[in-house]
């Protein structure tokens, strides 16, 4: 038997497991403060978008759901907190494609992993085939959310380094830089006692 085939036999293959499967009652035991809408909504299409989105190990669903933990707030929150004053800081920015006037307040962060500005919608809008860039607020309706963050992780090419348990770098992935890492490490050991 190969040195793969052992580790498939041994559960530590990339082949999926029922293990693996996401349910509002485990994402609840995640992060126990959650909203029970927010985590139903994601819950529904997980299984299925993992799948298609090859997170299907326990390294790469562990590192998914820590990230998206952290981003959320622990499942509390799919937009991001701050308001219209705060959201000015994104005014202007090129690198996030906010041209026009107001488009740092219609392009704050929504969703799973905050998707922020007007490029990134595009970009997502394209990819899914819903237009975000016209509805931005589409992009905190969960089932979407679950959706945006998903293909953004595919994009991103994120799994190599889940597959690494690299944590800094999914990190840096997913938000740019090492914001939040002890919290994500936190959200991570959890998720790792919970799918086993």
């Amino acid at each position: 038997m190969s040195m793969r085939g052992v580790a498939d036999f041994i559960g530590l293959g990339a082949s999926s497991s029922p293990d693996l499967s996401v349910t509002s009652e485990l994402l609840l035991r995640l992060a126990p403060s959650a909203n029970p809408a927010i985590l139903a909504g994601i819950a529904r299409g997980f299984d299925r978008l993992a799948q298609e989105h090859e997170i299907e190990t326990r390294l790469r669903l562990c590192h998914f759901l820590a990230q998206a933990a952290h981003e959320t707030d622990g499942f509390r929150t799919l937009e991001e907190y701050g308001g219209a004053a705060y959201f000015l800081r994104y005014e202007g920015r090129r690198d996030l494609g906010n041209t026009q006037a107001g488009d740092g307040l219609r392009y704050h962060g929504r969703g799973i992993f905050q998707l922020t500005g007007r490029a990134n919608y595009r970009r997502l809008s394209e990819i899914l085939g819903i237009d975000l860039e016209a509805d931005p607020e589409r992009a905190k309706e969960p089932e979407i959310s679950l959706a945006v963050a998903f293909a953004y992780w595919t994009e991103r090419e994120i799994n190599p380094a889940a597959d690494a348990d690299d944590l800094a770098q999914v990190t840096k992935l997913i938000n740019g830089g090492r914001n939040g890492l002890a919290e994500r490490t936190r959200y991570l050991e959890r998720a790792k006692g919970l799918w086993v």
